[in-house]
């Protein structure tokens, strides 16, 4: 049947019914993706900011909370609430980024490619010993995911065009005296507070649970009872010290470092001096005629320690007998520099010498000669130091080896592992958290949970973790997040049920207690009946009270208590517990100045500065926001 399929398909009808086919299929296709859903979580004045874009910038911050806060961002990281905040987050900060490259645009401010090149060039992470090396730049540009030279200009292009409209609105902010006053004054403020602690423990007795409550947190916080994911993966590692032990050195590998290296293991020759200065002023014969002088009597053998103090116009040597300490050669003015180190036996002087500064006598107190460390001296530290740098040099080159072996055959670390001789080792189960050597890394931890290793299992790109070490990963084993059982975690909602209501019953109490207080009722005895009394602290400062953060500050944010108005609120504490906190008496502050002040203070107003131009450019934009969720690819 198939092969009279294949020879009546032969014919001219058929051919014409084939391609007629292949039309179809290839117009539905296009259609299909001109008109695909449009992702994007923003459009900034017809200017879309793509799902991509999100995605890439909220595992960036991901990563650099986790790095940052560990096992707290965990946890975090488990509450909705605050990851729907986290993303809504990440938004506005892109949103910002293009009203503020756009406004750039419309001012017309540009960077110019000779800028750009310039910059490239002396960035020191492009740079090896100190001169900018094209391997490296090309190698650390595509390991952060340039894959041509002209991406990352662009991308240097853009961040230093909107450093250049920030710099300029930060940098024109200043304080004034009067500002410092009152902000001093402010923070050096006191306050007289009473309070009382009412403790929500007493409550939990007292709260009953249902099997129905339970069951119903628990299915409206999955996401709280979530086991995290975790990659566990193969690596090699390319790492500085192990291709260094593979460098082998001749004899005349040595002495060729040697000699290249020389300076660094000479001291040159020192030598320390005493000089008696006398200066030119309005006639100069008379100067001269004074250190001529002068000289003849130390010839004389007349102390030349005690001279200097007499009458060098340098006092602050004189005082020391005319001491100048240890000097180097092309230190002094030329003219003192060539009498100095002519002096060859400790003790000599020299004849009277002019320079810009007077007419001088040198004395030579003591000597240091040039001291150049021999080979076999230095031989150990000279090894260890030319085969590091020769091992850094094949680094790079073995970069681009791995790279290429890696991704041509993406099934097996073994060929790049061959290449380098190294050995595919397995890591423990890593998360998106805090994570051992060498996975401590952002880009590395990003990369082991990358959709190309997670997903594809494929090998990946090489990453480069520090100037010494590069790694690539494939997967070994993955376990998505998964939600534990009810069972597993009833007790713990309970624990969570109960410390909720208790707060709740306390909230109530507090609340029914400050309705009376503020009437100006005697609460002692409903105080009493709960266990709580009455505390009084005077002259409370902002920080360093010793009291709790969370009444700290709400003592400062209740207003100035006048007559017939109780200043008073309900505070939520730390700990879990409540207090009922009443302001007394406010004492004003003392206005201080401080060295540091003026910067601080114009660092927070050039921030307000910032967002209040950031804010300007959303008034008169046309900003459309969508609905975003965490990205199911991860970058």
């Amino acid at each position: 049947m198939l092969e009279n399929i294949r020879e009546s398909s032969q014919g001219l009808t058929a051919k014409i019914i084939l391609g007629f086919i292949i039309l179809t299929f290839a117009v539905a296709g296009i259609g299909s993706y001109s008109n695909s859903v449009d992702s994007s979580v923003a459009d900034v004045n017809g200017e879309k900011i793509s799902q991509d874009e999100f995605n890439k910038a909220y595992q960036a911050q991901r990563n650099r909370m986790a790095q940052q806060f560990g096992d707290m961002f965990e946890t975090l990281s488990a509450d909705p609430g605050y990851m729907s905040n986290f993303r809504n987050g990440v938004v506005d900060s892109l949103i910002n980024q293009k009203l503020v490259d756009q406004n750039s645009e419309t001012l017309a401010i540009r960077v110019a490619d000779q800028r750009i090149k310039s910059t490239i060039r002396n960035m020191p992470e492009f740079q090896v010993d100190g001169v900018f090396d094209n391997n490296r730049y090309l190698a650390m540009i595509n390991q952060a995911g340039f894959y041509q030279s002209s991406d990352f200009r662009d991308y240097l292009r853009t961040e230093m065009t909107r450093r250049q409209i920030t710099q300029a609105l930060v940098t024109s902010e200043f304080s004034l005296p009067y500002q410092e006053s009152i902000f001093t004054a402010l923070q050096n403020q006191q306050r007289d507070i009473r309070f009382a602690t009412i403790n929500a423990e007493q409550f939990k007795a007292t709260i009953e649970l249902t099997d129905e409550e339970v069951n119903d947190y628990y299915l409206a916080n999955q996401s709280r009872f979530e086991n995290q994911e975790q990659v566990k993966v193969n690596y090699i590692t390319l790492d500085v010290s192990d291709i260094a032990k593979t460098i082998v050195l001749t004899d005349a590998d040595v002495e060729a470092y040697y000699q290249n290296n020389i300076n660094q293991y000479r001291e040159e020759e020192q030598r320390r001096v005493a000089h008696i200065l006398i200066e030119v002023g309005d006639d100069e014969a008379d100067a001269k005629a004074r250190a001529e002088a002068l000289l003849v009597k130390i010839n004389a053998g007349e102390d030349f320690a005690t001279l200097a103090k007499e009458n060098s116009a340098d006092t602050f040597s004189g005082e020391n007998g005319g001491d100048l300490d240890w000097i180097d050669a092309g230190v002094m003015d030329p003219a003192f520099d060539e009498a100095a180190f002519a002096l060859i036996d400790v003790g000599s002087v020299s004849d009277v010498v002019k320079t810009e500064f007077g007419f001088h006598i040198i004395k030579l107190t003591d000597y240091k000669a040039e001291k150049v460390q021999s080979l076999d001296e230095v031989r150990e530290e000279l090894v260890a130091k030319a085969k590091k740098e020769k091992a850094q040099d094949k680094f790079f080159e073995l970069q681009q080896e791995v790279a290429r072996l890696s991704f041509e055959f993406p099934d097996s670390l073994d060929d790049a592992a061959n290449a380098i001789n190294a050995t595919v080792k397995t890591s423990n189960w890593l998360t998106r958290g805090t994570n051992a050597a060498p996975f401590d890394v952002s880009n590395v931890v990003e990369t082991a949970f990358s959709d190309i290793v997670v997903s594809e299992q494929l090998n990946s790109d090489i990453v480069v973790v520090s100037d010494n070490l590069a790694i690539v990963m494939r997967l070994n084993e993955y376990q998505e997040a998964s939600v534990k059982a009810l069972t597993e975690v009833s007790g713990q909602i309970k624990a969570i049920l109960i410390a909720q209501k208790a707060s709740e019953k306390a909230q109530a109490v507090a609340d029914e207690l400050l309705v009376a207080f503020k009437a100006g009722t005697d609460i002692t005895e409903q105080l009493t009946k709960i266990g709580a009394t009455m505390e009084v602290k005077s002259s409370v400062t902002r920080t360093g009270s010793g009291l709790d953060a969370s009444l700290a500050r709400e003592a400062f944010k209740l207003a100035r208590p006048s007559e017939g108005v109780v200043s008073a609120t309900t505070v939520n504490l730390s700990n879990g517990n409540l207090a009922l906190l009443k302001v007394q008496a406010v004492k004003a502050g003392e206005a201080k100045t401080s060295p540091n002040l003026p910067e601080q203070l114009t660092q927070q107003l050039a921030q307000a500065a910032y967002l209040s131009y950031v804010e300007s450019l959303k008034a008169g934009a046309d900003i459309v926001r969508r609905e975003v969720v965490a990205p199911t690819t991860q970058y």
